[in-house]
């Protein structure tokens, strides 16, 4: 029997997206500018929803936190990509690499039940206007943004603990931009069948609940716009609800393409993972800021504000 001498990993090497060698300069000015966009975009919604006394509502506090996580979600795989794509680096430390997993799915996990919580809004808004602000108090917002997040840290906490509890004593190669599970685990040199049957099972049972409520939620809605009288009055819910269901499909679309293939294709998998990573946060500030009157309004004047006290 041959004995195999293996040595512990304690880094990682990131082999960039795949099938894209002589790229790198294209897709780095790219994504940077998408990086650089999303940033700035999300900032400034965040930063009209503060500064306008208008906006401080439960529809709003739920968009600024959804602009918040926008702002961090992207920031968890964009700058070590856009530093190997630069010719730089492609180690990650053992540490960074297991923080790396973790923040993708605590933030992800967090801002796909944000979504369920402002279709919730949403629901009260329209189904129960007159008990609208009795319903959606302060207390209530709070306590629904704090679940938001305790649940995404559980969630990020149980796949990096059972993805990190494998034994990585072989190659140290990820063939992949960042640090996730379906990279990672076929390089333990131990059965990481547990691992990929609670990660399926987590995140199948996550998404399957949120779009269960969802459509329960948006099922409602549509029969009780159909019932309001007013034109007007059914022309702005349903805006205001159709920005928010296309955020949804922008953001649900590709985690379902990444965990629910049967035979999963790299190039496939990167592509949409930078969808989901990347282009999807970029969409939500344009989909919330074109389409919302407010938001516009409320940006206007941060940007006039701006532009006076760089005169001055």
């Amino acid at each position: 029997m041959m004995i195999k001498n293996y040595t512990e990993v304690t880094e990682f090497i990131l082999l960039g997206i795949p099938h894209t060698e002589g790229l790198e300069t294209i897709l780095f000015v790219i994504f940077l500018c998408i990086y650089v966009f999303t940033l700035m975009g999300n900032f400034l919604i965040l930063l009209a929803i503060i500064s306008s006394s208008n906006l401080h509502t439960p529809m709003y506090f739920f968009l600024g936190l959804l602009s918040t996580f926008d702002i961090f979600f992207p920031s968890v795989s964009c700058p070590k990509m856009l530093v190997f794509l630069s010719g730089n680096n492609q180690v990650i430390s053992y540490r960074g690499c297991a923080s790396q997993l973790f923040f993708y799915h605590f933030i992800g996990c967090a801002e796909a039940i944000l979504y369920s919580v402002m279709c919730y809004d949403r629901f009260v808004a329209i189904c129960h206007p007159l008990r609208y602000t009795v319903i959606m108090n302060p207390r209530l917002c709070v306590v629904l943004a704090t679940c938001t997040s305790l649940i995404g840290c559980i969630h990020g906490t149980i796949l990096t603990s059972l993805t990190f509890q494998l034994p990585y004593c072989g190659s140290n190669k990820v063939d992949y931009y960042f640090c996730d599970i379906p990279s990672l685990i076929p390089l333990a040199c131990a059965d990481n069948s547990l691992v990929q049957r609670v990660g399926f099972t987590n995140v199948g049972l996550l998404i399957l609940t949120l779009s269960f409520t969802i459509l329960v939620s948006y099922t409602r809605i549509g029969i009780a716009i159909l019932r309001i009288r007013s034109a007007e009055g059914r022309s702005k819910a349903f805006f205001t609800c159709s920005a928010h269901l296309t955020a949804i499909i922008c953001a649900f679309g590709p985690i379902i393409i990444i965990y629910f293939q049967s035979n999963p294709d790299p190039l496939l998998g990167a592509v949409v993972q930078i969808l989901n990573n990347i282009v999807s946060p970029m969409l939500n500030s344009l989909i919330y800021s074109l389409r919302n009157k407010e938001v516009k309004r409320a940006l206007k004047r941060v940007l006039f504000r701006a532009g006076l006290t760089a005169e001055t």
